[in-house]
């Protein structure tokens, strides 16, 4: 069993089990477990972040209308099927990986189609980790009564990210 799949258990087990799912109880009693693409070794980058836009404090826009004030730390350059894509990374206070939340084209009808979120991982000073693969849903995805972050428009994406996370079926 590959490091990812042993993830994707273990937060099935998540949902399945713990008080803090973001499943309701009815959903609990039915949950067979989250779906996902098959792994993509073509969607884990290996890339530097541009830090040229850092610094800035934002306003993110949240599932229930609110917002919700998130520090730029910069955007990584990078391509799909020969396109450039760029997407806004965020950082918070006491973490080490960034927030990347997004919306791609597979929302139409494979995702939330909301966005999805994926952390960026750092490799070195100069490298980061951007895993597709390790893609997943905002807990909103799954019950109402959840306020999370949605991608902001600069980070919607009009290509086809096929790695991680499904949406969710009841």
């Amino acid at each position: 069993m590959t490091e990812i799949d042993e993830s994707r258990a273990a937060k099935d087990d998540f949902f399945r089990h713990s008080p803090s799912s973001p499943l309701d109880h009815e959903q609990r009693h039915h949950f067979g477990g989250l779906h996902y693409y098959p792994r993509d070794d073509a969607l884990r980058l290996v890339i530097p972040l541009d830090t040229t836009d850092a610094g800035s404090r934002e306003e993110v826009e949240m599932s229930n209308g609110t917002a919700r004030q998130m520090v730029r730390a910069g955007h990584f350059p990078f391509t799909v099927d020969g396109r450039p894509i760029r997407l806004t990374a965020f950082r918070s206070e006491g973490e080490r990986s960034l927030f990347v939340p997004f919306r791609d084209a597979t929302g139409k009808s494979e995702t939330y189609a909301a966005g999805r979120y994926v952390e960026a991982e750092p490799l070195d000073e100069d490298r980061w980790l951007l895993d597709f693969n390790r893609a997943y849903n905002p807990f909103c995805a799954y019950n109402d009564a959840w306020r999370c972050p949605l991608p902001p428009r600069e980070n919607w994406l009009d290509v086809e990210i096929r790695a991680g996370e499904k949406r969710f079926h009841d």
